[in-house]
Formats: C-alpha cells, structure tokens, sequence
C-alpha cells in the first residue's frame, strides 16, 4: 500500500511540475521587444536631442512624438509580419488538406515513411498512419506537426502581437519622459529612470526564459546606456557643428 501511496504522489508531483510555458501565443517577443525598443529608441532619442542644448519644451515634445509614433510602427510592424506569417502557413495547409483529400494513400505511406525513419517498426508505423488517417482533420493536424512542424490549432494572432507591441513599446517609452512631464528640468532624472526600467525589463524577461537575472538585467542596462552614450555625444557634435 505503502509502494502504491508513493508511486501515486510522484505520479501527481510529475504531472504538476512537468508543464510547459506558452512559446507560441504570439505576445511575449513582440511584448519583451517592444518594450525594450521603447526604452532604448526614445531615451536614445532624447539623449541626442538634449546634447544639442536644446529647450526643454523641445525635449518633452520629441519624447511623446517618438512614443507615439514608435508606438504605432511597431504595432502596424508587428501585425503585418505576424499576419503575412499567418498567411503563409494557412496556404500551406491548405496544400496539405488538398493533398490528403487527392491523394490520400500517398500521404498515409509518408506518414508511415516518417515514423519508420524516427525508428518505429514499419508494420507498427504503417497501422498507426492508417488509424491517424481515418479522420481528415487529425491527419492535417499530424502531418503539419511532422512536416510543417506547426500545430494549427495554435497559430499567432496578429491582433495580440500589435496590442502587445503598442502597449509595451508605450508603456517602455514613457519612462525617459516621465520626469519632465513631472517637473524635472535636467536630463539625468529621465537617463536614471530609464537605464533602471531597462535593468528591471531584463531581470522581469529572464525569470520568464530562466537565465540570470542579473545577467539579463545588465545587459540590457549596458545596451540602452552606451544607445543614450552615443547618440548624446553625437548630439552634441551635430548641436555644436549647427550652432
């Protein structure tokens, strides 16, 4: 009894912790990407266009065009890729169900073909690809899976991908203009505020992939910091050569 108990619990202790996070949804890389693009783009931005010694009005004024239009392009981005990428696949399943419709014992002996090579018996392979291939839409299903490697039933949405992307792009791109919006009148409030929403970004990223959070926290603080670093020197440069 005492065997059984136990071979239950680690049964129950498997199926609780051997799950799988959503790596096909659509929203993470367009959400990680956006909001890291927003940081990064609009501080660098703002950076360049402070190190010309210009107003602050001109600098509030270039950090909410760039959120909004940033904002938009990633999202109208986003959509189309995800949309075309869509597209792509629907037609190829399309030729994948035109073909099981045709065809039907051709593609049963490729199924089978491909459990063989995957080492199955080839009598076993051929009667599981004859049992799979009773109902049309579970044989789309496997023969996407093995030749597509795509599940159709859990396709990117290019409507998530676009709300993800201008939220994110948004939310991320807001922080460099968040101090002067509040009063701040010097560019080092907005560079502080922003280089810790970036550290902060990659530690929130890296519990979602597992690596290092303070790894990824530093990357992505040493990326956006030498973005600002550049394009303030190069404003500079480009204010003092105008001026």
């Amino acid at each position: 009894m005492a065997i059984i108990e136990t071979e239950a619990a680690l049964h129950v202790a498997h199926r609780d912790n051997h799950t799988h996070r959503d790596v096909n949804g659509g929203w993470l890389r367009p959400a990680v990407f956006g909001a890291m693009d927003g940081l990064v783009s609009n501080l660098a931005l703002m950076t360049g266009v402070a190190g010309g010694a210009v107003s602050q009005h001109t600098i509030i004024l270039t950090g909410l065009a760039g959120l909004a239009a940033g904002a938009f392009s990633m999202a109208a981005g986003e959509y189309t890729s995800v949309a075309s990428q869509r597209e792509l696949v629907e037609a190829e399943l399309d030729v994948e169900r035109r073909e099981l419709r045709k065809h039907p014992q051709d593609e049963e002996d490729e199924l089978a073909a491909l459990y063989v090579a995957r080492g199955v018996e080839p009598e076993l392979a051929r009667q599981v690809a004859r049992q799979l291939s009773r109902d049309p839409e579970q044989a789309l299903e496997i023969h996407a899976r093995e030749e597509l490697g795509i599940d159709p039933g859990d396709l990117p949405s290019p409507l998530v991908a676009a709300v993800s992307s201008f939220g994110s792009f948004a939310l991320g791109a807001l922080l460099p203009v968040l101090p002067y919006l509040l009063g701040a009148t010097a560019l080092w409030p907005a560079v502080l505020l922003a280089l810790a929403g970036l550290f902060g970004c990659g530690a929130v990223v890296a519990k979602v992939t597992a690596r290092t959070w303070w790894f990824s926290g530093l990357r992505q603080l040493a990326l956006g910091g030498a973005a600002a670093g550049v394009t303030y020197a190069l404003g500079t440069l480009f204010g003092t050569a105008v001026g």
